[in-house]
């Protein structure tokens, strides 16, 4: 204390301190001027005009806050990206752990150009009731989108990262065994054709189908359209359906053997990074539901489409572990993942027009949906390693449909300053009838069906390139080797790392302790 007061008492520590007081005052009042200065320019400018300035000025603030509550929620739905990279990543094996990683990226890469040049065209562009012609390679966008009072940039942003979310879905059920330039290929059909196209049947202006355009369409549902508020079918159905022939184009990975054949799914290499993609993957559904109101105005009903999408993913996770776990007396981590991924999915179309108890509901069946879905490929002797068919396909059909059985008729739609209630959408359990469900019936059919026949033509020309599927040597050897050149793992970064191949039988060895051979894997649930 004695040597604090003789500082003190030096002429140089007062003139320091003296200097500090001055500085920070100064600091203070610099800041309480620039606050008056902020306040008297926006008060005397909005006090200079006419009253109908003033409402103008008012109704410009739905433009920037939509644009930012839409660039928010774009951000949100891209991440997604990083869950679906660790997710399929952990599903799979070790030894296509690096070939996975690199097609999220190319197709992200790829999809953000092709969309760019003309798959917004196809989907957004103003054109006819199958396919949009406006906007190719974004030219003559105008400020905002439409009527949704949201900048035109940040609205093709938002619906890029939809686009390449279906494109990622595909891949699931192709791991371990596509090559590298087949993946190339198909994806630029999905991408640049596929998604898009079906997507302006539904979103696009003029649509077929979210319109019921035909007569006979619009008399059999008597006047309801079918509706898919942020993509059951338009992302995650397309997409599971692609994938579903790209499995079957392909057939199943070497050593594949099923439980009819005394076999079973082949394990995941790291549930650990597998479950934190799936985590990841919900984080992100909260840009891609709430989203999709494309309204931060909208205020009750953002936060009613957040709580039903967390309130889906849980009874979906919750109901795939106890479904299971009669079968082997076992908690099975992989099926809670995907339970929770199909809960979401479900909810994906209906999250704005249901409440709570239906979104449990919806989320618990979904639950049940998906590892039925996995039994039916199992069966079927279809290789899926991810899960992609029943979590995306499957759940998908069920959620579009359940909007028919569930909707409230309480909610109307989002609009840009707020919700229009002149257009509510009620199921049958709300005394709404069948028109809904019939209505969501013809969507997801026109769905399941096109999208079917265009895949397998799709994938019958792909595999004429001799690109498809990879030879049995590299597939043997790791797409991570055969197709990259390099490990995902390393020999400083412990076991499963640099190994080398033996064609004979398959078998690998990995610092200095043997790999079995994908013939020798056991049956492990996923």
């Amino acid at each position: 204390m004695n040597k604090r007061l003789q500082r003190l008492r030096l002429k140089e520590t007062r003139r320091l301190w003296a200097v500090l007081l001055a500085g920070k005052m100064l600091g203070i009042l610099a800041v309480l001027g620039l606050m008056k200065g902020f306040s008297w320019y926006f008060v005397s400018h909005a006090g200079a005009g006419t009253l109908g300035d003033v409402t103008h000025q008012a109704n410009d603030i739905v433009n920037p806050l939509n644009t930012v509550w839409v660039l928010v929620t774009a951000f949100l739905v891209f991440f997604m990206q990083a869950g679906f990279m660790a997710l399929e990543a952990g599903f799979a094996r070790s030894r296509e752990t690096v070939n996975v990683l690199l097609e999220c990226i190319f197709d992200t890469c790829l999809c953000g150009l092709l969309y760019w040049a003309f798959g917004f065209a196809f989907h957004f562009g103003v054109g006819n009731g199958l396919i949009g012609h406006q906007y190719f390679f974004l030219n003559g966008a105008p400020a905002t989108y439409g009527t949704t009072g949201v900048a035109f940039m940040a609205f093709w942003l938002f619906q890029f990262a939809f686009a390449d979310t279906c494109s990622t879905v595909t891949s699931g059920a192709m791991v371990g065994r596509t090559g590298f330039k087949g993946d190339i290929y198909y994806s630029m059909a999905v991408s640049g054709f596929i998604y898009p196209i079906f997507g302006h049947w539904v979103w696009g202006p003029g649509g077929w189908l979210g319109n019921m355009t035909p007569h006979f369409l619009n008399n059999f549902t008597n006047g309801a359209v079918f509706r898919d508020f942020a993509g059951s079918t338009v992302v995650h159905t397309v997409g599971g359906f692609i994938a579903l022939f790209g499995a079957i184009a392909l057939g199943p990975r070497l050593g594949r053997r099923f439980k009819r054949d005394g076999g079973g799914p082949m394990p995941p290499h790291d549930l650990v990074i597998g479950s934190i993609g799936a985590i990841i993957l919900w984080f992100g559904w909260y840009g891609f539901n709430p989203g999709s109101t494309l309204s931060a105005m909208d205020l009750e009903g953002i936060g009613r489409v957040a709580t039903n999408t967390t309130l889906a993913a849980c009874a979906g996770g919750m109901m795939a572990i106890l479904w299971v776990y009669p079968r082997s007396k076992k908690w099975d981590l992989g099926m809670s993942c995907n339970g929770l991924l199909g809960g979401l999915v479900a909810i994906t179309c209906p999250c704005y027009w249901v409440n709570s108890t239906g979104a449990i509901l919806i989320g618990a069946v979904a639950g049940i949906v998906v590892p039925l879905g996995v039994d039916l490929l199992e069966h079927l002797r279809i290789d899926d390693p991810i899960g992609a068919v029943a979590v995306h396909g499957f759940a998908g059909i069920w959620g579009t449909l359940s909007l028919g059985l569930f909707a409230t008729g309480a909610f109307g739609v989002p609009t840009p300053d707020g919700i229009d209630t002149s257009t509510t959408v009620k199921g049958l359990f709300y005394s709404g009838g069948i028109d809904q469900l019939k209505a969501q019936f013809i969507g997801s059919l026109t769905c399941v069906v096109v999208i079917s026949a265009v895949s397998l033509l799709l994938f019958f020309l792909v595999d004429l390139t001799r690109t498809l599927r990879v030879s049995a040597d590299g597939e043997i050897e790791g797409l991570d080797l055969f197709e990259h050149g390099t490990h995902a793992y390393h020999m400083e970064f412990g076991q499963g790392s640099s190994f080398t191949s033996f064609p004979s039988t398959g078998a690998s060895v990995s610092n200095g302790a043997p790999e079995p051979a994908p013939s020798e894997t056991e049956p492990a649930s996923s």
